[in-house]
């Protein structure tokens, strides 16, 4: 308990930290909301007019201190170029990024264990030498340029894919439901999904080869083949077993940080989700809606950093004696 109510407060801090650098990183960037709706025609009387409706007429201190007081109540605000609760425009784009999140990391890490683990038996052999090099370069390369070359491929000359969007003109989005069981729609999420899949790919692929070339000459291993059991016992209930620990790990902390982290994704697709939305607002200075998308990415890689912390304790009981110590 003593160690959950100190977690809890560490998350309290770094959420008070990110939303103060939040407020003031907007303020100190160049850009003026009031663009937006003013022509340079319009007097100074209409744009002081603008300002006070926005609430910037006020000065740096009194915004912080009427912006972290909503923010307690739980209000983040209404959008100046959307006219729109923060809150709503979120709650439209969040399921979005969560399924092109969730189908890229689940894939990822499925492939990445199996081949991994395969590779780590197979080592020295000429599948390897092609892996891991492969497994490398789609780590390395940036996320816009593998998306844009399955657009060329897949999209532009193949015709297979769409090339944006998450609906094809003319289809009507309704409810969240009505989306998961809309085939045009996981026909618009299967390349962004790809291509996050492919960059996230390296490294469970990579990590679980190593942590299983570690643990296969460990003594519990040794012992397990002087057992006389199966190549495919050791391999899953024993080496696999224990490789594991720094994959769930990373799994739940790279959730998190995927979440977060989609925003070249979801531009080079056009896909409506948490990362398109912030970098429009930030295009705009439309402080409100940015401030409550990064405060969200924030939650969720605090949060998912927390999970991973006690999933690995609840994994290996050697963390929490230490912890206790």
């Amino acid at each position: 308990m003593r160690r959950a109510l100190g977690r809890l407060g560490h998350l309290f801090l770094v959420m008070w930290v990110v939303a103060s650098l939040t407020f003031v990183l907007f303020r100190l960037m160049p850009g003026d909301p009031t663009l937006n709706f003013l022509s340079p025609s319009f007097s100074e009387e209409t744009r002081a007019a603008l300002l006070k409706g926005f609430g910037l007429d006020k000065s740096i201190w009194q915004q912080y201190l009427i912006y972290m007081n909503n923010l307690l109540h739980g209000d983040l605000g209404m959008s100046f170029l959307q006219g729109k609760s923060v809150y709503a425009l979120l709650a439209e784009a969040l399921p979005n990024t969560i399924i092109l999140t969730i189908v890229s990391v689940c894939g990822a890490y499925a492939f990445g264990i199996v081949a991994g683990a395969f590779l780590a038996f197979q080592r020295g052999g000429a599948t390897e030498a092609v892996a891991i090099p492969v497994a490398l370069a789609t780590r390395a390369a940036p996320e816009f340029w593998l998306g844009m070359l399955l657009l060329a491929g897949l999209s532009f000359e193949a015709g297979w894919f769409p090339t944006g969007g998450a609906l094809s003109p003319g289809e009507q989005p309704g409810s969240f439901s009505v989306l998961l069981l809309s085939r045009d729609y996981w026909w618009h999420l299967a390349l962004p999904a790809l291509t996050l899949m492919l960059y996230l790919l390296g490294l469970p692929l990579l990590l679980m080869r190593a942590t299983m070339l570690d643990v296969l000459n460990d003594e519990f291993i040794v012992m397990a083949r002087m057992k006389g059991l199966s190549r495919w016992s050791i391999i899953m209930r024993h080496a696999a077993r224990n490789a594991l620990l720094p994959i769930v790990t990373a799994f739940a902390l790279g959730l998190g940080a995927s979440i977060g982290g989609n925003v070249v994704i979801e531009s080079v697709f056009a896909w409506p989700g948490i990362g398109r939305l912030l970098v429009q607002a930030v295009q705009s200075a439309d402080y409100p809606l940015a401030q409550g998308a990064f405060i969200l990415i924030a939650a969720v890689l605090v949060v998912m950093n927390s999970v991973a912390d006690f999933v690995y304790s609840a994994l290996d009981p050697r963390v929490s004696l230490r912890a206790r110590r």
